[in-house]
């Protein structure tokens, strides 16, 4: 981190904070998403549009001379905050952040341009799980067509193109129409999985596949942990209004000293969280320390996502072992994210080769 890094949050970002968070509560209330979840369509492509056409969010990360809005990696990471409060059923990290930086580092300005405006959707057809720099699956380059499966890719039943890397180190663009994209049974049912299926698919050369995945898979981690400090977030400020409110012998349940030592451990957790979230964003964007400040925030993110909505769901207690109450949303949400983009331990062996640290 330099010297001159500033991780409190600016005025213009506590803006946009509050208008995407008006936008949500409109769209993404509770009893929406959890009935989507239950349908056919996943992915709330209303919400999708007024964010990324209405708000023009789709593009922050594109530069304002290739269609985009020229913002940065803390205006991003702000917007995933809110998205991961309301564990919105949208493409945004996938396509405004992952599909965009692959694309950025390959200069194909008119898909750039198609995905900053929010016409099309893009996913990178690389497996959720895999860890920047980790080795990912790749399909059969042959005759100017692409064949082979992919599996495990998150959000490409939305998608509209897809990135696709092959055998002969190139990174393609492949029209979804073109391809099989066949859902699979997904923990996170606001994140869906699928598996891309291609048969000759024609495609289109964009660069190199390895910098531009490695890239694009380096800011999904970084940035997920600011999804996941939402999340963590969300669930913490529920249960501790809920535990205000429900009583037992004739007393908020919140006044008993051993549920206040659980919540006062997870406050420290989340604002703990919210530091390592803030200086990945933050490293992104000036490009100081960028892999270590990212392989930080997701060595310590996934474990307090996860503990923050175990913790919801047991002091929620009866209520919240319900399909309608939507605490087991966040629950299947950080449990899936623990694993997306590396996990923590992955994280913190890649952590302790970057600062020569004998790993145990």
């Amino acid at each position: 981190m330099s010297a001159q890094s500033d991780l409190l949050y600016s005025e213009e970002e506590e803006a946009l904070r509050a208008a995407v968070r008006d936008l949500l509560a409109d769209h993404c209330d509770a009893p929406g998403v959890i009935a989507r979840t239950e349908s056919d369509t996943p992915h709330d492509l209303a919400a999708w549009k007024a964010l990324a056409d209405g708000m023009g969010l789709a593009g922050l990360l594109v530069p304002e001379a290739k269609g985009g809005q020229g913002a940065t990696h803390r205006e991003v990471a702000v917007v995933l905050e809110e998205l991961g409060r309301a564990v919105a059923p949208v493409p945004y990290l996938t396509s405004a952040v992952v599909a965009t930086e692959a694309l950025l580092a390959c200069d194909a300005d008119d898909l750039l341009a198609e995905l900053a405006s929010g016409r099309r959707i893009g996913a990178l057809a690389v497996a959720l799980n895999v860890a920047p720099g980790g080795a990912y699956k790749v399909v059969r380059h042959e005759d100017g067509s692409l064949h082979g499966e992919l599996t495990a890719v998150a959000d490409a039943v939305a998608a509209d193109v897809l990135l696709i890397p092959a055998d002969d180190g190139g990174l393609y663009a492949v029209e979804a129409s073109a391809a099989t994209v066949t859902p699979q049974v997904s923990f996170d049912l606001t994140r869906p999985l699928a598996t891309v299926t291609l048969d000759a698919a024609p495609g289109r050369l964009l660069g190199d596949a390895e910098p531009a995945v490695r890239r694009a898979l380096t800011a999904g981690a970084g940035l997920l942990a600011s999804e996941q400090l939402g999340l963590a977030d969300w669930t913490l400020t529920e249960t501790v209004r809920y535990l205000k409110e429900r009583k037992q012998f004739n007393r908020p349940v919140g006044g008993f000293q051993a549920l206040k030592h659980r919540l006062a451990q997870l406050w420290l957790e989340v604002v703990n969280l919210r530091a390592a979230a803030r200086n990945a964003a933050d490293a992104l964007t000036t490009g100081a320390d960028t892999d270590v400040s990212v392989t930080v925030a997701q060595a310590y993110a996934a474990s307090v996502a996860v503990h923050a909505a175990e913790e919801a769901l047991q002091m929620h207690a009866g209520i919240g072992m319900t399909w309608e109450h939507p605490v087991h949303l966040y629950l299947k949400r950080a449990k899936a994210d623990s694993i997306a983009y590396g996990t923590a331990g992955a994280h913190r062996a890649r952590l302790a080769e970057l600062v020569d640290l004998q790993a145990p």
